[in-house]
């Protein structure tokens, strides 16, 4: 006889839940205040108890996250970056603000809880609202730094792979590269919290389109350098070793590749596009 009668009285509790105070589990924390004895009953000891535990559970996962991410070889990717260098002269490190992130993320709820704890603000759609942007703007901060990070690697890595190539028209690829990561970065972190990012996606299209073209422009010759390159490779005319005369410029051959040959003559070397070779043509000489 008692069964039927506690699960009635449960449906009853059910049906008399506000849907808000079950999509927010701190608007829920307040009823257990009457649940505990003697002085612990007054909510703001209960706010500061929270506060506490809030505090310590995240200078702990500060100092966790430091650990693990500093055992993973985070410090070793991100060394040499922009980013780094600029966390350094502040004090600090790449490592140390992502740690931090995850400790300011706990305190952020801590005082939320204990704000909500101690009925300083008893709006509930304040409340819900609050609890579902906390997240989201620590995942959005989380992306815009990790975006930094990558952005930096990407173009200190185009930076390197672009070195031998002695052409001023590749000198912008590695920054373009590095904004593209960025803004594509903020804009995923904008949509993470809830911003119309239509429009910028549209830009974005604008943007790469503005970049496939400029770079048609601007890398032209460089193109036409490697095509070049890419005949004198595969029919060899020359060689490493070989005299040649190229124009105006004659010495020995002491490199090539798909986009320049390096000629020297007399302690100087000559760097010399590859379209201008088949421009000018080539005169290897015979003794």
């Amino acid at each position: 006889m008692r069964g039927p009668k506690v699960i009635a009285d449960g449906e009853g509790i059910l049906r008399g839940l506000d849907p808000v105070t079950l999509a927010s589990p701190l608007q829920s924390v307040p009823d257990a205040v009457g649940e505990l004895p003697g002085v612990l009953q007054e909510p703001w000891v209960l706010a500061a108890f929270v506060l506490v535990i809030g505090f310590g559970f995240g200078l702990l996962m500060g100092q966790f996250n430091k650990r693990l991410l500093t055992a993973v070889g985070v410090p070793e990717a991100v060394e040499g970056t922009a980013f780094e260098r600029t966390a350094q002269s502040l004090g600090t490190s790449t490592v140390t603000i992502l740690a931090r992130l995850s400790s300011w993320f706990i305190y952020a709820v801590a005082i939320i809880a204990a704000i909500n704890i101690a009925q300083l603000i008893s709006t509930e759609n304040f409340w819900a609202r609050v609890a579902g942007f906390v997240p989201q703007a620590f995942i959005a901060i989380l992306i815009v730094v990790v975006g930094f990070v990558v952005a930096d690697k990407a173009e200190l890595l185009v930076s390197e792979r672009l070195r031998g190539v002695k052409l001023p028209e590749v000198n912008f690829v590695p920054r373009l590269v590095k904004y593209s990561v960025l803004y594509v970065a903020f804009l995923v972190a904008l949509g993470q919290i809830g911003v119309q990012t239509l429009a910028l996606v549209a830009l974005l299209a604008v943007y790469a389109l503005a970049v496939v073209l400029f770079a048609g422009l601007a890398l032209q010759d460089f193109l036409s350098s490697g095509a070049a390159g890419v005949y004198l490779l595969l029919n060899q005319p020359y060689g490493i070793g070989d005299e040649v005369e190229i124009g105006d410029r004659r010495g020995v051959v002491q490199g090539m590749d798909i986009v320049v040959t390096r000629v020297e003559n007399d302690g100087e070397e000559y760097i010399i596009p590859n379209r201008k070779i088949i421009q000018e043509g080539v005169v290897r000489i015979r003794e």
